[in-house]
């Protein structure tokens, strides 16, 4: 819904800003902070109506007055906004919603978590109470030893998870545990604490304990994903247990790890790019006429599906083209919107100027040469990383096809993992999944894992009758004979971005996952090049 900024009078009952702020202003604010938190959430009476990780936003000025329009899958609505004032990792809006008088409080703020310090210390101290009855009572003949939560940044150890061991003469285990008050993303991290734990215990102990393995214990009902990673760890390096805690009954249940279900993904068929293309030329035209003839090689075109084609510089959206239907009838319409990150204004013949300057802001700024500090240039590295890719694969592994390269096929469902996922082919017909970060990530190789075994999963899915997987049944990978083998995982980072986690996380995964970690310069915005690279057949056993 569009937000309204009005510069002036909003009743008497209204409570008015200590200083008059300019529609044009309050805009900027709004739309400065949002792309300098691009996975910030809005908080309404202190509760998150909108991720804009997956929503939208519209800014108008027009009246004297900001308008800011919010909208996602879940939710749509409109306040006019009165002020804008910057807080520590925060923007307070003074909004009003249209039809009454009475001013509220908007928040847009960086991080989803919003618990006070002491809040989540509390709770955390109290699971730990709990964790200790637990093991206790679910393992009688072995001695819970050293459990806490105290924070370790140098081993990558947070407050998050609870961390242990059970004891029982020589032979021990390493326990990781989560309690269900942390965030999503906070829980499915939890296999790769516990494994790097699990290395800590046996680096750092007296060579006296066998360590036999690792016992994970997640909230009841949140083991889904980790019971998917654990059946890809090699059953040689250590045992892998999975248990569901339920902190309200303390009651303690194994979760199976062999047999996971569905993948919780979904193949969206391949689009017919000449057929998509011819469909929308005129609107094609008509975006690419409003950018400088010198800046228009630049501007990567991708068909997204049937109905929609987007326009980037560098990885990053600056204009789409969505076709879909008009009001109730069947007549199909196309729009064509812009902006910048989750900012969508409509295009109309009497804001085209905008999107020129748009687009000569975008060509100024988000170059290789840019300034580091300036949230355009910073904004979405990793679909930057993804562009630069897509047009240069030879970096990676001089055996790729560079011919069928496609980005998140198939597609996760629900949530946000934070990654860029490719999936192309090698010469000799094998998959190739790869996955992209431009920054540290601790938890790249599991996340790598994750779009692995969906590939793989996808890929094994054969028709009996034609003998075809569902990739190709889908459209993708026309006129290729594609491997029985399963796919290889290429890890993809700037060499000092990759986390020291990485390499021990990918130590104790399956020999049946055959990956490579590629190191990439630095400069890989100028011109990319492997620095270094390591292979799941050069490593040692753990």
């Amino acid at each position: 819904m569009p937000l309204t900024c009005d510069a002036g009078s909003t009743g008497s009952r209204a409570r008015k800003p200590a200083e008059e702020q300019l529609p044009e202003k309050i805009s900027s604010s709004i739309a400065d902070f949002l792309l300098e938190y691009p996975a910030a959430v809005i908080l309404e009476d202190g509760r998150v109506v909108f991720d804009m990780r997956s929503a939208k936003y519209r800014l108008d000025t027009e009246h004297g007055r900001c308008t800011l329009h919010l909208w996602s899958e879940e939710a749509n609505f409109v306040r006019r906004v009165m002020a804008a004032e910057r807080r520590k990792g925060s923007l307070r809006l003074s909004v009003l919603r249209f039809g009454q008088t009475r001013s509220q409080t908007l928040e847009i703020v960086a991080e989803r978590e919003r618990r006070t310090p002491s809040t989540r210390e509390a709770t955390r101290v109290k699971y730990l109470r709990v964790l200790a009855r637990v093991l206790a009572r679910a393992f009688p003949h072995w001695k819970v030893d050293g459990l806490r939560t105290a924070m370790d940044l140098e081993k990558s150890f947070g407050p998050e998870y609870a961390r242990g061991v059970l004891v029982q003469g020589q032979s021990a285990w390493a326990v990781i545990a989560v309690n269900p008050e942390e965030t999503q993303a906070t829980i499915d991290g939890i296999l790769t604490i516990g494994i790097l734990w699990l290395e800590h215990c046996r680096s750092t102990g007296d060579g006296r304990r066998v360590w036999q393995g690792l016992k994970v214990i997640v909230p009841q009902g949140a083991g889904t994903l980790t019971a998917t990673r654990m059946r890809w760890l090699n059953p040689r390096a250590a045992q892998w247990e999975l248990w569901e805690l339920d902190s309200q009954t303390e009651e303690l249940e194994p979760r199976e790890t062999n047999d996971t279900g569905n993948i919780a993904t979904r193949l969206i068929h391949a689009p017919d790019h000449n057929a998509v293309r011819e469909r929308f030329a005129m609107a094609i035209e008509r975006v690419m006429s409003l950018v400088p003839e010198a800046m228009r090689m630049q501007v990567e075109i991708i068909i997204a599906n049937s109905a929609e084609v987007l326009f980037l510089l560098h990885g990053l959206e600056f204009a789409r083209i969505r076709a879909g239907y008009a009001g109730n009838s069947f007549n199909v319409q196309e729009a064509i919107t812009f902006g910048a990150g989750a900012n969508e204004t409509a295009l109309t013949s009497d804001n085209e100027g905008m999107l020129r300057e748009l687009v000569a802001r975008l060509f100024e700024r988000r170059q290789a040469e840019g300034d580091k500090r300036d949230p355009l240039y910073r904004m979405q590295p990793e679909r930057w990383l993804e562009s630069v890719l897509r047009r240069d694969l030879e970096p990676l592994d001089a055996h790729l096809d560079a011919r069928h390269v496609y980005t998140q096929v198939p597609a996760f469902v629900g949530g946000d993992r934070g990654m860029l996922d490719l999936l192309g082919v090698l010469r000799d017909g094998r998959l190739a999944v790869m996955e992209l970060k431009a920054e540290e990530d601790l938890h790249l190789a599991l996340q790598g894992l994750d779009y692995w075994i969906r590939v793989r999963w996808h890929h094994l899915c054969r028709n009996n009758n034609v003998g075809s997987c569902e990739l190709q049944r889908a459209g993708y990978f026309g006129g290729v004979v594609l491997s029985p083998l399963a796919p290889k995982l290429y890890l993809v980072a700037p060499a000092l971005r990759v986390h020291p986690a990485t390499e021990i996380v990918l130590r104790y995964l399956s020999p049946e996952v055959d990956w490579e970690l590629v190191a990439l310069d630095e400069r890989w915005r100028r011109k990319v090049k492997a620095v270094w690279r390591k292979r799941s057949t050069d490593r040692r056993e753990v």
